[in-house]
Formats: structure tokens, sequence, C-alpha cells
């Protein structure tokens, strides 16, 4: 081989893995998290796990990623080990897929049908149809994303066929076929396979590798075998790495994915070898096929998988010996499981990543709505352990503010949908209303504080006012939770009206308040501690009207424009009538 050979090698090995990994992440960003969310929530026996985790890998053509978003769901505490051993055994099988997939490149045949069938033919139909969907659809979209779906694979295939071509004069070398047939020898095979598949960090990669040479008819199944065996070792590296910085149970689960792998192959090398040794397989010395390889393949990892299944609790016993818990672990405190879930890990499947994120917001909205609720009621009746507990939340939010906003910002410089993007958006600019109706109500607990130890006390007039008051801003942050978690539109517009509302009852409040200190009705002391009851009351439902506000706006794109003025705007008739509305319901006394 010259040079130009070499680099024809080199240039096709390039598009195979540049195929490979365009096709892979258009599969994860087309499941829209999907996938991802059906792992978490179905994986309540070993079984359906490893169903599962066979689906779920076939689809997006990657046991390393499977394997590495299992990693993230155990050290987030979303998946346990047991659970996680069947999914670990199901990616083992679906990477098998991407096998088959290849060893198309190797039907041979003149009839038109066979040839049809050969990526050849329909790659650069596949590339055509690719390309035109990604120059006419918009950035971010499902069309895009199924065009680089396309196009991927049309790369991977002319790679892989360039690679073929580039190695086929070297059938023909003694050199080159000698040392291909040290691979025979079992160790030497599978540690060649397993460095290959360890550099490149991919198993279907590896065995695409191994079918192109196999095309041009340069390997016996006797060198391919423990190939395929060290293939499978190798891919475990992907896992192991990703655990670095995890929690132990974490790095127990990319154990398991490695003694999975490393058992099976000890068990099929002892026991092909030492019948090989009375039988003397003669296919051993016959040129391997890419679909011969896919029938290994499969074979070995489908069959490690029944071997094994009955002893997932040894895995995680082994996993568990090897990977020690320290006192200093057990002693370490646990974050909010909805913090915890935020790996890194997973944000290189931004969609589930920003489902997660939607999660912990919404637990951040709960919190606050419960701060500010508390707070109204020590506002109505003092009460020390309610004030502890709105002080704990209020750091409890800022924490999960810092979290969330530094996840949100590396997610934000990842390949995201329309919707994604639309979500990103929504959840960076609430996180920090929502931080900020937490600190109104730690406001209010500090005047009410004041009401109690000054020993001050309001007017009745004043503290009835108060709870009309009271009432709207309770309603108004019901509605916006409920319409944040939800995802409800129709409950997001219905905000901006009480709000307008709220805002008139506070001025209206201020006036009277003003007539009872000119009439000596009521203290300048207590009149004080008002005030600070209605800014904050009026803040907290300011910045109701800025998360419904953010809602909308990120979905005006899919709106009828004239549907989103006649809706937000404050001059439109649903406003108006809305207005009139709850300015009849909530009337101060």
């Amino acid at each position: 081989m010259d040079i130009f050979g070499i680099l024809s090698l080199l240039g096709g090995l390039a598009l195979f893995l540049y195929g490979m990994t365009v096709m892979g992440d258009s599969l994860v960003m087309l499941s829209g998290g999907k996938l991802e969310k059906i792992l978490e929530k179905l994986t309540d026996n070993k079984l359906k796990g490893l169903l599962l985790g066979t689906l779920v890998t076939a689809v997006i053509q990657s046991s390393s990623a499977t394997t590495v978003m299992v990693v993230g769901f155990v050290n987030s505490s979303i998946m346990n080990l047991e659970q996680a051993v069947g999914v670990i055994m199901g990616a083992n099988i679906g990477t098998t897929v991407t096998s088959w997939i290849l060893s198309l490149s190797g039907i041979q045949g003149s009839n038109v049908i066979v040839k049809l069938l050969k990526p050849s033919s329909f790659s650069p139909i596949l590339a055509a149809i690719g390309v035109i969907m990604m120059m006419t659809a918009q950035e971010g979209s499902k069309k895009r994303t199924v065009g680089n779906i396309f196009l991927g694979f049309a790369v991977l295939m002319f790679g892989m066929e360039t690679m073929s071509a580039a190695v086929s004069p070297l059938r023909d070398n003694p050199a080159f076929t000698g040392m291909l047939t040290a691979f025979s020898n079992p160790l030497l095979g599978i540690l060649a396979g397993a460095i290959l598949t360890a550099v490149i960090q991919s198993s279907s990669a590896s065995v695409g590798i191994l079918q192109a040479l196999c095309i041009s008819g340069v390997i016996s199944y006797g060198a391919a075998i423990p190939i395929i065996m060290g293939q499978n070792i190798g891919t475990c590296v992907t896992a192991l790495i990703s655990s670095i910085g995890t929690s132990k149970n974490a790095k127990r689960a990319a154990f398991i994915h490695f003694y999975f792998n490393l058992i099976g192959t000890i068990i099929f090398v002892i026991g092909f070898y030492t019948i090989n040794s009375f039988v003397h397989f003669s296919f051993l010395n016959t040129l391997a096929t890419a679909a011969g390889i896919a029938v290994i393949h499969s074979l070995f990892n489908i069959g490690n998988s029944i071997v094994l299944f009955p002893f997932t609790k040894g895995l995680v016993k082994l996993a568990t010996l090897t990977v020690r818990e320290s006192e200093e672990d057990v002693k370490k405190s646990k974050e909010p499981d909805v913090l915890t879930a935020l790996s890194d890990h997973f944000l290189e499947s931004p969609s589930f990543a920003m489902r997660l994120c939607k999660s912990a917001v919404d637990e951040m909205a709960r919190l606050s709505k419960e701060s500010i609720l508390l707070a109204m009621e020590v506002a109505k009746e003092y009460s020390g352990t309610k004030i502890d507990k709105i002080i704990s939340i209020e750091q409890q939010i800022d924490h999960f503010e810092d979290v969330l906003g530094s996840y949100l910002v590396k997610l934000a410089g990842k390949d995201l949908s329309i919707d994604d993007s639309h979500l990103l958006s929504v959840l960076l600019h609430t996180i920090g209303d929502f931080e900020r109706i937490s600190d109104h109500a730690v406001n209010v607990t500090e005047a009410a504080q004041r009401l109690n130890d000054e020993n001050i006390t309001m007017s009745d007039i004043a503290q009835r006012e108060l709870d009309s008051l009271t009432v709207a801003v309770r309603d108004i942050i019901g509605i916006t939770e409920t319409a944040f978690i939800e995802e409800d539109l129709m409950k997001a517009v219905a905000v901006e009206p009480l709000e307008a509302v709220i805002n008139e009852l506070v001025r209206e409040m201020k006036q009277r308040h003003i007539y009872r200190l000119r009439t000596g009705t009521c203290s300048i002391d207590a009149g004080l501690i008002l005030e600070d009851f209605l800014t904050n009351y009026e803040r907290v439902s300011d910045h109701c009207s800025n998360i419904a506000a953010t809602m909308i706006e990120a979905e005006s794109d899919t709106m009828d424009k004239h549907e989103y003025t006649s809706i937000i705007a404050r001059d439109s008739e649903y406003f108006k009538e809305e207005y009139r509305r709850l300015k009849g319901i909530y009337i101060l006394p």
C-alpha cells in the first residue's frame, strides 16, 4: 500500500466515524428525550430493563451512549444497580443491530433487487434527500434532524466502502496477511479488538471497521472472532471514563458493564477453544464476511446475556466489592433528587436533560408557592416554627437557582431542537422569578416579626383589607404554579388580568391607609409594616406575571399573531372582560 492508499484508508475511517456520530446524535435528538424517559420509568424488573436496553440502543445505535446514560441514572438515584444490570445487558444486544445494517455492504449479486439493497446504490439517494431536507428546514426542526440522519448514514456507508477499497490490495500482501493471522491467537486478537474500541470509543464503529476488512477479503473467521470478543471489552472504557467523579453506585454500574463483558468473553473463549481443540472447526480458516461478523457479534451478546442473566445479583456484588463505600460517603449529605438527577452525563442527550431541568424547576415552583403561602399565614398569625421553615425553603431555592443556572448554561451550548430552545429560554428566565418570590416571602416574615416583637396592632379594617388582598395573591401564585408545571397556556394568560387587579387593590389600599393616618385610626408604625406587606405582595404578583408572560412569549412563534395579540394585549377585549370579571370578585371591604 502506497501513501495514497494510506490517505484513502484514513479518509474513509474519518468519514465512517463522522457519519456514525452524526447519525447517532441525530437519532438521539429525534427521540426528544422520550427513550431516556421510558428507560427511567419502565425498568422496574430486570427482564423489562433488558428489553428496553435493547430497544433504546437499537434506535440510538450506541451501546456506549446507553451505558453512559445508565451510569447517569444510577448516579442520580433514578435507577438502582439491579435495574441497571438488565439495561446494560440489553444495550449489548441492541448494538448488534448496527453490524447487521453495515453487513448490507457485503451483498453480492447481479439481480436488480439485490443491487438496490446495496448501500452503494441507495446511499447517494439518501444523501441527496438529506441535503435537501437540511437546506429547506428550520434550524432545530425535526425535518432537519431526519435529514441529518439520512446524510449521516450515507457518509457512514461511503466511508466504509472507501476503507474496503483502500485495504483490498493488501489481501495479496504477505506481510499484512501474516499480521492478521497473528490475531488468530485469542489473546492477541482480544487485545487488538479491545485497544481499537477503547481508542475510538465505539464498539459499533470498530465492528464496522472489521466488516470493511472482511468485505475486502483479507481476514479469516479465526482472526475475526477474538477481535470481536475484545471489542466488547474495549467498549466498557467509555462508561468507566464517564463514571469518574460520580457516586459510588454510578462507578459500580460502569464496573457491572465491564465485568459482564469480561466474564462473558472468558466463558466464550474457554468454551469455544476447548471444543475447537477436539472438533477443529474448519470455518476458522475461511475468509470472514460482513454478514458472518454480524452473526457472531449477535450470537455472542445474546448468548452472554442468557448465560449471565440469572447471575445479576452476583455482578452487583462483584461491582460493590470493587468499589467500596467509605464512612465519609455514608455521612455525606444528600442533594434533593431532582438536583442530583442533573448529571453532566445527560448533556449528550439534551432533550432528556431539558426535561430533568423542567422537573427541577417544577419543584422550585412548588417550594416558592409553599414559602409565600406560609409567609401569608405568618402575617395573619405569628409562628416562629413557620418562619424557620420559610427561611429554610428560601435557602433551598437559592441552591436550586445556582445549580440550575449553571446546568442550563451548559445545555445552551448543545444542539437543541426548537421545542427545547423554547423551554431553555423559559427556564432561564423563570428560575430568577421563583427565587425572588421566596425572597419576598422572607421579607413578609420579617415584617410580621417586627409586628410581633414590637407588639404593634393593625386596625381591624386594615387587617380585613389585607385578608382580601391575600386571597388574590394566593390565587395568582396558585394559577401561576399550575400553569408552569402543567405547561398550560390558557392558565398562563389568566395571570395578567389578575395581576392588574392586584395592582389596583394595592393602590386603593395605600390611598385608604393615607386617609386613616390623617384621621388617626391607624398608627404610623403599623402603617410602615402594612406598606411592607403591600410592596412584597405586589412584587410577588409581578413575578407571577413575568413567569406567565415568558411562557406565552416562548410559544408565540407557534401561535397565530392575531390570536397572540388578542389574548395578551391589555387593550384586548379578552383582557378587558377578564379584568372586569376579576375586579368584581376581589373587592376590598
